[in-house]
C-alpha cells in the first residue's frame, strides 16, 4: 500500500514550496557593515572583498541613502584610521572631530532614521593591532575596558543609536553599561560580541582596515588570549549569558557558517536577540569560487543566509547584505 502521507505533495511547485517555507529572508534582518576612510571623493575597493568598498564620508552619504532605499535599515560602522593617529592607547578614538563621530553624524544627517551601531575596540586605533592596551606584552584587561567605556561614550554623544564592542574583555559591558547610565545615556543600546572566535576568516577585514596585529618581538602575534577558542562550545553560552547580566541587549556569534551550532546553543538558552557575523573571509570565498565560475554566486550566497537565519539568528552582519536586498527586491 502506497503512503497515505506524502511529504513531495508540499514541493510540487514554487507556489506551494513558497507557502510553507519556514525561513523567509527581508531586508529587515540584515546589518551592513561599512569601511569608513578620509579623503574626499574615495570608493576603494578592498582587494581581498571584490566589489566591497571603503568610502569617504561624502559617497558614504550616497550609500546610505541607497541602503535605505532598498529596504536596509541598520549599519554597522569601522574606520580605516590613518598610521599617524595610532598608539598603544587609541587616544584618537576621543577625538570628538575624529572619524568614526564624523561618520555617525554623516549617516544620521543623511538618513535619520538609519540604526547606526559602531564598532567599540582598540585595533583599529592600536600601533600594534590589537583590541586592548599592551603593558609589559600583555594585553591588559581592566584599563582596555575602561577604554572602551569611554569609547562609547563618545560615540553616543556623536548620535550612535548602539554601540558593538568586538574587543572580547572581560567585564567590558557591565563597565560600558555602568558608563552610558552614568552620562544620561539610557536608551543607547549595545550589541556585544559575545562569542567571538580566535578565526582565519578575519584576513580580509585586517586588510580592510589595516588592523593585523604587528609582528613585533614582545608583543602577542595573534588575539587568542582575549578571542575564544574554536574548539570550545559551553565557553560560549558562559560567555554571552555573563554579556546579558552585565546589561547587553543583543548578543552575537562571530564568524557565522562555521558556528551555526553556537547559535543555536545560544538561540535556545537566552531570551535576547541573537546576531551573526557573517565575516570577510566566507564572503571572500564565495566571491573568488563564483569567479572562477565554480559555484552559482546568487544561489549559493542565498542558501548561506537563509542557513544563518533558520540556525537562530535575529540578526545578519553581512557584506552580502545589498546584494541580497537587490536580489529579492527584484
Amino acid at each position: 500500500m502506497y503512503p497515505l502521507k506524502r511529504n513531495r505533495r508540499l514541493r510540487t511547485n514554487e507556489a506551494i514550496r513558497s507557502l510553507v517555507r519556514e525561513t523567509i529572508i527581508s531586508p529587515n534582518d540584515f546589518l551592513v557593515p561599512l569601511f569608513v576612510v578620509e579623503g574626499k571623493g574615495v570608493k576603494d575597493e578592498i582587494p581581498s572583498m571584490p566589489n566591497y568598498f571603503r568610502y569617504s564620508l561624502d559617497l558614504l552619504e550616497n550609500e546610505v541613502k541607497e541602503l535605505w532605499s532598498l529596504g536596509l535599515k541598520s549599519v554597522l560602522l569601522f574606520v580605516k584610521v590613518p598610521d599617524n593617529l595610532k598608539d598603544n592607547k587609541g587616544k584618537e578614538a576621543l577625538n570628538p572631530y575624529g572619524l568614526m563621530q564624523r561618520a555617525i553624524k554623516t549617516v544620521k544627517n543623511a538618513c535619520p532614521e538609519m540604526l547606526v551601531m559602531t564598532d567599540v575596540a582598540l585595533d583599529p586605533y592600536s600601533a600594534y593591532g590589537h583590541d586592548g592596551i599592551i603593558e609589559n606584552g600583555i594585553i591588559v584587561n581592566d584599563p582596555t575596558a575602561d577604554f572602551l567605556a569611554e569609547m562609547s561614550i563618545s560615540h553616543a554623544q556623536a548620535g550612535a543609536d548602539f554601540v558593538a564592542p568586538s574587543d572580547m574583555m572581560d567585564g567590558r559591558i557591565l563597565t560600558i553599561r555602568e558608563a552610558l547610565e552614568d552620562k544620561g545615556f539610557i536608551n543607547t543600546g549595545i550589541m556585544s560580541y559575545s562569542a567571538k572566535y580566535a578565526s582565519a576568516f578575519y584576513g580580509p577585514f585586517r586588510d580592510a582596515l589595516d588592523s593585523a596585529p604587528v609582528d613585533m618581538v614582545d608583543i602577542p602575534k595573534d588575539k587568542k588570549t582575549y578571542q575564544m577558542d574554536y574548539a570550545n562550545r559551553f565557553e560560549a553560552i558562559r560567555e554571552t549569558e555573563m554579556d546579558i547580566d552585565e546589561g547587553a541587549d543583543i548578543v552575537m556569534v562571530k564568524p557565522g557558517l562555521c558556528y551555526l551550532d553556537i547559535v543555536r546553543e545560544i538561540k535556545n538558552a537566552v531570551d535576547v536577540p541573537v546576531a551573526v557575523y557573517q565575516v570577510s573571509g566566507e564572503y571572500a570565498m564565495l566571491k573568488a569560487a563564483a569567479e572562477k565560475g565554480w559555484l552559482d554566486h546568487d544561489a549559493v550566497m542565498m542558501e548561506q543566509i537563509t542557513a544563518i537565519k533558520r540556525a537562530g539568528a535575529d540578526v545578519i552582519a553581512s557584506y552580502f547584505a545589498k546584494d541580497v536586498a537587490i536580489l529579492i527586491n527584484k
